[in-house]
């Protein structure tokens, strides 16, 4: 007999159906919209938020780290020193924080309906390209100033690489967020100290700071921070500060990919008894 419909349990280490993600692209498309309405909804300001927040950290970041503890390098606008690496690593570190607390804040729709649960992290970090959409239009509009207004930036091709940046840091705070996700539906612990980790893992980054002030006897561990190169690859591309390191962007490139890959594996294996924790 020839059935049209065979159910099989999902047993191997990659469960993930690419296809089935695909059919449900409309769904990922409505998560998004839910989710940044979700961000800003019932305030006075809305979606400005997303300006707002960066500035006013780039502000205290360019005062306090550059103007008082004179961590800034010289010759560059501290300000668009901050505001470059401030609107990546927010971007990561929201996409991060929001994938790690996904699965629990929408336990409430996954016993109801079936989709990919998968569905639901990839929104989040899509959704999150909207505010950086907007940082990064105001950070273009300060650049062109300075640009305008000698100031000392070199930019040069190197921002080509823009886009990839992007990604990168997109599918490291997918690959971070769902390890993480996947913990906390049994260990609820860690969701209080993803806050916490990633305080320390921006001060490991140089977001405050510049590369230089690493000690080179240090400086082959301190890259092996994937976020690290991708911070240098920016301030170099539009500020003309430092240098591009080959070997350091590809072993940032190698730990995103390992880590999207745990974390679709791990995710893998923790679906099966999914709702039975959550």
């Amino acid at each position: 007999m020839n059935y049209q419909t065979v159910i099989r349990p999902r047993t191997g280490w990659f469960d993930i159906n690419l296809k089935e993600l695909h059919r449900y692209r409309d769904l990922i498309f409505l998560f998004v919209r839910r989710d940044f309405s979700a961000s800003y909804k019932q305030t006075i300001l809305g979606p400005l938020w997303a300006l707002i927040q960066p500035l006013l950290t780039t502000v205290v970041f360019t005062l306090i780290f550059g103007n008082i503890a004179q961590l800034a390098p010289a010759g560059v606008p501290s300000f668009a020193f901050y505001f470059s690496a401030n609107m990546m690593w927010s971007y990561f570190a929201n996409c991060l924080t929001h994938t790690a607390e996904t699965f629990t804040k929408n336990s409430h729709l996954l016993g109801k309906v079936y989709f990919p649960r998968l569905v639901m992290p990839i929104s989040t970090v899509i959704s999150q390209l909207i505010s950086l959409g907007i940082q990064f239009a105001i950070f273009l509009a300060f650049w062109t100033y300075y640009l305008i207004v000698p100031s000392g930036l070199l930019p040069n091709t190197f921002i080509a690489l823009t886009p990839l940046l992007v990604l990168q840091l997109m599918l490291l705070g997918f690959g971070v967020g769902v390890i993480v996700s996947a913990c906390t539906t049994k260990y609820r612990d860690l969701a209080f100290a993803v806050s916490f980790c990633m305080q320390l893992w921006m001060y490991a980054t140089p977001v405050v700071y510049d590369i230089s002030i690493i000690p080179e006897k240090w400086i082959h561990l301190y890259m092996l921070n994937p976020v690290a190169p991708i911070i240098m690859t920016m301030r170099y591309a539009f500020l003309g500060l430092g240098a591009f390191e080959v070997k350091y962007y590809l072993i940032g490139w190698a730990a995103t990919l390992m880590l999207v890959s745990l974390g679709v594996i791990l995710f893998s294996r923790v679906e099966k008894t999914f709702m039975d924790t959550v």
